[in-house]
């Protein structure tokens, strides 16, 4: 599932070509991805693209009269291409621009969204959302604050949008190895010092997995068709029965809120 470093990447790779440019159509090829197609994105048309922004796992592109809220959900990827390229199997939607380009959305699961917001409106899925990990706002005086009194393991915590928005699974998996931090840990239980670290190394990861272009486990691509290759650096994730980096243990694998764990009993406490 592309988490947040997919997402930025996806973002630097396609505003280049879009941003300054006017959409000329938009074209559904289904009516519903995880949730109906709003008809009003057809407003976009004749619009000028004004900017490309994220906020946690969406996409947003803005325009004067509204803007089209992206989500990749498990599958999706973002390609721009020549208008004239052919649409394969699960190319459900194009945004066809008046330079001859394309930004073509392929979604196999069909788990993603395109959404619409009119201006200065915040969409429901937006509302609620915690502060960016890569930000000054992230820190661990406002995040040992939040955790005060919340006995969930650290890993569900940190993973929590309404915490902090964007620490997938991939991610938390690894930046909690990097803390040596037990992920079944209550999160009230985590130490301020500890907290110091897990930030600065939550944002660590983040900012590596962009730099590589993302993590490809399956699907994910950028927007020129490459897979991302922060795949060669991870520590633990995926890797149960392997041993550890650090100590040479077992890595070992559970599960908590349903998402699959990987830690090293022996280096995370």
């Amino acid at each position: 599932m592309p988490e947040l470093p997919e997402v930025e990447v996806s973002r630097m790779g396609i505003s280049p070509h879009l941003v300054g440019e006017t959409i000329k159509t938009l074209t559904f090829r289904t009516p519903k991805l995880r949730w109906d197609i709003p008809q009003e994105l057809k407003k976009l048309e004749g619009q000028v693209i004004r900017s490309i922004s994220r906020r946690a796992k969406y996409l947003l592109i803005e325009t004067d009269t509204g803007t089209a809220i992206v989500h990749l959900g498990m599958s999706g990827s973002l390609r721009v291409l020549d208008a004239d390229f052919p649409p394969a199997k699960h190319d459900h939607v194009d945004l066809k621009l008046t330079n001859g380009k394309i930004l073509r959305y392929n979604d196999p699961r069909r788990f993603g969204a395109w959404l619409w917001s009119a201006p200065d409106e915040i969409h429901t899925v937006l509302l609620g959302s915690g502060p960016e990990p890569l930000t000054d706002d992230f820190n661990a005086d406002y995040i040992a604050e939040k955790a005060e009194k919340r006995k969930v393991a650290v890993k569900q915590f940190i993973m929590d949008n309404k915490v902090v928005v964007g620490v997938g699974n991939i991610y938390a998996n690894e930046a909690l190895f990097s803390s040596r931090i037990n992920p079944l840990r209550s999160a009230s239980k985590v130490t301020k010092q500890e907290w110091l670290l897990l930030t600065k190394e939550i944002k660590q990861v983040l900012t590596t997995a962009i730099r590589q272009g993302g993590t490809t486990l399956k699907d994910f691509a950028q927007a020129d068709g490459k897979p991302g290759y922060f795949a060669q650096e991870l520590q633990v994730y995926g890797k149960a029965g392997e041993q550890c980096p650090n100590c040479e243990e077992l890595i070992q694998e559970l599960k908590i809120g349903q998402r699959n764990t990987f830690y090293c009993s022996s280096c995370q406490v």
